[in-house]
């Protein structure tokens, strides 16, 4: 079986209860990243972020449940148009020290109810990971931002 580079792209998306505004923010705000980012643990771990959002600046987050396990990830910045749309690379690396590079283009679209964050990331080496990032990666930060828009 052959896989295109086009195979290897995850669409994702969800409706979040908040203006575009909001909803960009919390996602490019260190100190809102900080919360949200661990906002659903019950033992809240290590999260570090470092933000200079700007055309050609990056974005590294390393969060991880000690210093031993630690996953890295440094975006930079290719385009920015608050509120509506934000593109980056994306260089992530896990704790045994593999990395991949993916291409991640968010946008923000005012709808009924909120907020409809739609997400493309491109450039997977593998369809085991972009399947992973598809279920679980997306999925989570898709919640943890939700709740912590929702937060009381």
């Amino acid at each position: 079986m052959t896989t295109d580079a086009t195979d290897l792209e995850l669409r994702a998306e969800r409706v979040l209860p908040a203006t575009p505004e909001e909803v960009f923010d919390a996602y490019t705000d260190a100190e809102k990243q900080r919360i949200w980012f661990s906002i659903l643990d019950t033992e809240p771990g290590i999260v570090e972020i470092d933000v200079d959002l700007r055309v050609g600046g990056t974005q590294t987050a390393v969060w991880g449940p000690s210093r031993d396990e630690l996953f890295t990830e440094t975006q930079t910045f290719l385009e920015i148009d608050r509120p509506h749309r934000l593109v980056t690379e994306s260089v992530g690396t896990d704790p045994s020290g593999q990395s991949m590079t993916t291409r991640v283009e968010v946008t923000f679209t005012a709808v009924d109810g909120g907020t409809l964050m739609s997400v493309v990331q491109s450039g997977f080496p593998d369809v085991e990971l972009r399947d992973f990032f598809a279920e679980h990666a997306w999925v989570g930060a898709f919640a943890r931002i939700e709740a912590y828009l929702t937060r009381a």
